[in-house]
């Protein structure tokens, strides 16, 4: 909607080079839409920080009073913005509703700041009303950070979550001709292996137990090494088998460091037994029930821990 008052070019500037003032102007726009309600008539105003006006002037050389005057926040305007967000909203939970394991469910419990919203509160009414009973508990806005305390006080309190993505490793595989595409295919020591293949750590939407956990093992690579990286891939579909298919994207890494003098390899597949020197096995344990993903590691040789970590920030 700015972007159709005072150009797209003025907004993208204005975000890059005043990024408080920018700030301050949607916590305005917050505040404002908070008061916004289904049946309100009279427009709402919404201040402009003065860095907004001034830098306006020298962007467009003239005064937001003649790009304001050919618009107006309405009542009508204000509930336009609501409704992408609402929309996609109400399609998600039709959606989830549909599936068998929650086929006549009675409740339906709107939490969460914006569940606050009399937009999104007549919306979900109207659209899931007819099929359950719509629910706003009281202090709405708190309700998510009361079950985050007591989940940390008592993690039994959650049964069981569901997992929101996709999530594996990129392995080597034996190639198999027919099955597996030539742009694939890597030559090493001899052997046809196929690259690339999707190693499932959990799949998308699958029920995950707290404690459940997911093992793979990985093996040395070259004497001397002593570090080991390993990208973690995640999609939000399940019908995939390589990591370079349409909608995966890299968005993590595991790192083992060793504590010893040796080396690994990022592959789940089969291991090379003809190797020159002794393979290592590094047990790695990945926990995904709870409410982050955790990663152990131990060498099965020595019964060492491996120092592991995960990092799903750096991407």
């Amino acid at each position: 909607m700015l972007c159709q008052i005072f150009g797209a070019d003025f907004i993208e500037s204005f975000k890059a080079k005043r990024p408080a003032a920018w700030v301050d102007l949607t916590i305005a726009f917050e505040a404002r839409k908070r008061t916004a309600a289904p049946g309100r008539a009279n427009s709402l105003n919404i201040s402009l920080p003065f860095s907004f006006i001034d830098f306006y002037k020298r962007h467009r050389g003239q005064s937001v009073e003649t790009a304001l005057r050919k618009s107006k926040l309405s009542a009508e305007a204000m509930n336009e913005l609501f409704q992408p967000t609402i929309n996609n909203i109400i399609k998600h939970i039709e959606n989830l509703m549909q599936k068998e394991e929650v086929k006549g469910v009675r409740f339906l419990f709107l939490v969460g700041g914006f569940a606050e919203s009399p937009m999104l509160q007549r919306a979900a009414q109207n659209a899931l009303g007819r099929n359950c009973r719509i629910i706003i508990p009281h202090d709405v806005g708190l309700t998510i950070l009361k079950g985050a305390v007591l989940f940390g006080l008592d993690p039994t309190v959650v049964r069981v979550r569901r997992c929101p993505l996709t999530y594996g490793v990129g392995v080597l595989n034996r190639f198999v001709a027919g099955r597996h595409p030539r742009d694939k295919l890597l030559i090493k020591d001899g052997r046809e292996w196929c690259t690339d293949i999707l190693d499932r750590f959990v799949s998308v939407d699958q029920s995950v137990a707290l404690g459940e956990v997911v093992r793979r093992s990985y093996t040395p690579a070259r004497m001397g090494q002593r570090k080991i990286i390993i990208n973690i891939y995640c999609c939000d579909t399940d019908d995939i088998t390589y990591i370079t298919d349409p909608g995966v994207r890299k968005c993590g890494a595991i790192t083992l460091d060793l504590l010893e003098s040796g080396a690994m390899a990022a592959s789940a597949g089969d291991n090379d037994k003809g190797s020159a020197f002794e393979r290592r096995e590094i047990r790695t344990t990945m926990q995904f029930g709870d409410t982050e993903i955790k990663v152990t590691a131990v060498d099965v040789a020595t019964g060492r821990l491996v120092r592991a970590s995960i990092d799903f920030l750096s991407n």
